[in-house]
């Protein structure tokens, strides 16, 4: 197989071995590089033959002494070198299925491949893997990957993933558990399937898997109003999303007792649902579940508070926070700290609700352009507009482009054009949110 270079950085061994844009990597040490985990392994040697076919198809064997862990320090036409495995479940809950029709075509492929869980840490659900796919990432100590694991009810499993492969989740896990491989467990929560006494007792199914099964992570459903024809769900409401929260902590504080940590937590949306507070910092050890929503507004509380010290008191700037329903309360509270701290910033926030999905969506990461030009047009009085960085899609998925765009193909230039204003992009953390209204004040 022969895969594409897209790009060799400048000063990096590729360079000194004279590869160009355009030529195509053939094999490491006599093995042909499939994808992506081929390459990282056999570049994994203190000395490497590689096989380069140029252009012009003359064929190059260059030789390099090397670190271990240095690479080529190019880029492929794809991200994996191969084309991605498309998912082979039909899940009850699967947001994909919940999208309107005319999206761009690659929101509607759903991935399932074990590569992109390494590379880039989406989930996979492991029906879609043959038994020389389970040796792979054991013969490479391909660590951590991340499992959709939902239930280890193989019955249930089968039902919530539509697919009869689903039900020997379980001791595909034990294998993988056995060979040291690290994993990180997701549950989505369905109210009515397995919540309650089924959730716990997943949960206490992984943890007899620890230390390999290093935590889980458990997330409610999302229901968009694109259901039609799907099964019916319910979704959490603030009385079942306490049940869930008061259900876990028994296990939470067992877990707490015998190895330092809870090892399953809720993403911070029960806690909002429920109006409940949220728990400590050290209840989150180092944030390892961010991605999953899982700690991200404590996080955010801590980094606004140690980043206030940071923050000019005297220059002067005035912004605009679009955030989603969930995260509302937190940045106006934000913006009340930032100001007290230097009066002479203005910062309004807006909630802005998802139209495009349905009311029932919450998350600042699932806001489209649209949206938020429609309910802003006219009310911002600021010179900037900050939006939070996981409202925008961009790599893989975009098969490796730098450009970022929101969910329904807006780009930022598209928002800065409506509104007539300069869109500012920052990270979810607190600390990234003052040093970009530090970076753009002005003296008065």
């Amino acid at each position: 197989m022969k895969n594409k270079i897209t790009s060799v950085e400048p000063n990096s061994l590729g360079e000194e071995l004279g590869i160009e844009v355009g030529d195509y990597l053939v094999s490491i040490n006599d093995t042909p590089v499939k994808d992506i985990i081929d390459y990282k392994f056999l570049m994994n040697d203190e000395y490497i033959e590689v096989e380069i076919e140029k252009s012009d198809g003359e064929v190059w064997i260059l030789e390099a002494d090397k670190d271990i862990q240095e690479d080529l320090g190019v880029d492929f036409e794809s991200s994996i070198m191969d084309k991605a495995k498309s998912c082979s479940n039909k899940c009850i809950f699967c947001f994909i299925d919940q999208l309107p029709g005319g999206m761009r075509d690659t929101l509607y492929f759903k991935d399932d491949d074990s590569r992109l869980s390494f590379l880039q840490g989406n989930f996979v659900t492991l029906t879609n893997m043959k038994e020389e796919d389970i040796d792979r990432i054991i013969s490479y100590r391909i660590s951590p990957i991340n499992v959709s694991v939902h239930t280890t009810d193989p019955e249930l499993r089968v039902q919530m993933l539509n697919n009869r492969f689903a039900g020997n989740l379980y001791d595909r896990l034990k294998r993988l558990a056995e060979a040291e491989i690290e994993i990180n467990a997701q549950i989505v929560v369905v109210p009515g399937i397995n919540n309650g006494e089924e959730l716990k007792r997943t949960v206490e199914d992984l943890y007899k898997l620890y230390p390999s099964v290093q935590n889980v992570a458990a997330v409610p459903i999302g229901i968009t109003k694109h259901r039609k024809g799907l099964k019916e769900l319910e979704i959490f409401n603030k009385d079942t999303a306490k049940k869930e929260i008061e259900d876990l902590k028994k296990l939470q504080q067992k877990y707490i007792k015998e190895i330092g940590a809870p090892f399953v937590r809720l993403s911070d949306e029960f806690y909002v649902l429920a109006e409940m507070d949220l728990p400590s910092e050290d209840f989150y050890g180092e944030y390892d579940q961010l991605e999953d929503g899982i700690g991200m507004i404590t996080l955010f509380r801590k980094y606004i508070k140690d980043s206030l010290n940071y923050l000019s008191d005297k220059n002067k700037g005035s912004f605009t926070i679009a955030s989603g329903v969930s995260a509302y309360k937190e940045l106006l509270w934000a913006s009340e700290v930032i100001k007290e701290a230097n009066p002479n910033i203005i910062l309004d926030v807006y909630e802005i609700k998802n139209y495009f999905f349905g009311e029932t969506i919450t998350v600042a990461g699932l806001l489209t352009g649209k949206d938020i030009i429609e309910q802003l047009k006219g009310k911002i009085k600021t010179d900037y507009l900050i939006l939070s960085s996981n409202m925008f899609r961009k790599g893989y998925e975009l098969s490796n482009s730098k450009e970022q765009i929101m969910l329904d193909d807006m780009k930022i230039i598209d928002i800065e054009k409506a509104l007539n204003i300069k869109v500012i992009v920052v990270d979810y953390t607190g600390e990234d949110l003052i040093d970009k209204i530090n970076t753009h004040l002005q003296e008065e």
